[in-house]
């Protein structure tokens, strides 16, 4: 029981970070998350030479 609510607690505690990193990044400007060119990025994905889900 103890065991359960500590790995719910790790698991949201994990999603709360991730939500947390994302709302920093889109308040920054940052058009494509997750891509090292992201703060120089005019917003195509696919200009750099990585894939983008429509490709």
């Amino acid at each position: 029981m103890l065991a359960d609510i500590i790995i719910v607690a790790v698991v949201a505690a994990i999603i709360g970070g991730i939500l947390f990193y994302l709302y920093r990044a889109k308040k920054r400007g940052v058009t494509c998350i997750g891509c090292p060119y992201a703060k120089g990025c005019s917003g195509g994905c696919g200009e750099h030479g990585h894939k983008t889900k429509d490709e």
